[in-house]
């Protein structure tokens, strides 16, 4: 029994599913259908940068979706695998939105427009450079909650990600973030400063959230032909209404990709599929469950290991 996954942030680099671009047509067809959606070119933003304007988050948002469904695309018409028959679809943040576009729930244009508008809501929800993010490593969620407990008073941080053992990402104002790095380097807890110029998953989005409701609330979906889990509750939805309302919450709520692959492994899937630029989610399942088999599929050749 297998799970279809898709990445979120982070997993964008330049030039990616570039050879998918140049060797099949219906890959291209979808890059224009992309940039005429948004009205600009997000075919050379991807394939030829630079990566200053990629990385921006109204960017990176619809760029891997495009670069996630294009990989979808190709496995459907390449390879004899039937995603169709997959237990569970499931993504990290924005990749929820491509699990949604890939079970027919979301039509590839609305999906592309929602995340182009999610990520600029998301950017501009804090003044540029006054919130951020931290990854913690090496501590559980239970520590990390107690630590945030007792100093609700000296510093106001979020868990944004609890991504899986040992890998929680904290989000908040950076001199907050200031404030906790110095009390985990007493704890000689590792952490990391991540490359992102606004704090994603916490209530500081709030802006985004009041943006974005109208527009979730208005934009056409259909059930999905899959069951998908949520990452606001680490379980299963698939009823039109909940879904819109869970996506409102996304935005402000953490990511429990730690609880849904958990969850999924729990209701007998053994083998995760996936799609998607980089091998982000892969390693984090790996840290989850190391006897689950786990395949990435983001180039033609992934498909031999598959077949």
């Amino acid at each position: 029994m297998f799970s279809v996954i898709f990445p979120g942030q982070g997993s964008q680099s330049v030039g990616m599913v570039k050879d998918l671009y140049n060797n099949y047509t219906y890959i291209k067809d979808l890059f224009k259908l992309a940039d005429d959606v948004l009205g600009y070119s997000i075919t050379k933003m991807i394939l030829e940068g630079p990566k200053e304007e990629l990385d921006l988050t109204k960017n990176t948002q619809p760029a891997i979706f495009l670069s996630s469904f294009s990989i979808f695309e190709m496995v459907k018409k390449e390879s004899k695998l039937k995603l169709s028959d997959a237990k569970y679809f499931a993504g990290h943040s924005l990749g929820e939105y491509s699990a949604l576009a890939a079970t027919g729930s979301l039509d590839f244009e609305s999906t592309l427009k929602l995340l182009h508008e999610r990520g600029k809501s998301m950017q501009t929800s804090v003044p540029k450079g006054t919130g951020g993010m931290l990854a913690v490593l090496g501590a559980d969620i239970k520590e990390i909650s107690n630590l945030l407990n007792e100093n609700k008073k000296k510093y106001k941080c979020y868990i944004a990600n609890d991504n899986s053992n040992g890998q929680i990402v904290l989000s908040g104002l950076n001199s907050d973030i200031e404030k906790i790095i110095s009390d985990l380097k007493e704890k000689n807890i590792k952490n990391i400063k991540l490359p992102v110029s606004a704090p994603f998953h916490c209530e500081l989005m709030n802006k985004a959230t009041l943006h974005m409701k109208d527009k979730i609330l208005n934009t056409k979906l259909q059930k999905p032909n899959n069951i998908i889990i949520s990452n606001v509750t680490g379980s299963e939805i698939q009823e039109v209404d909940e879904i819109k309302e869970l996506l409102i919450k996304q935005i402000e709520s953490p990511v429990r990709w730690r609880e849904s692959v958990i969850y999924m492994i729990e209701n007998g899937v053994t083998n995760f599929i996936e799609i998607g630029p980089g091998k982000v989610l892969s390693g984090l399942i790996k840290r989850i469950d190391k006897t689950v088999k786990i395949n990435t599929i983001n180039k033609f050749e992934d498909l031999n290991e598959i077949a």
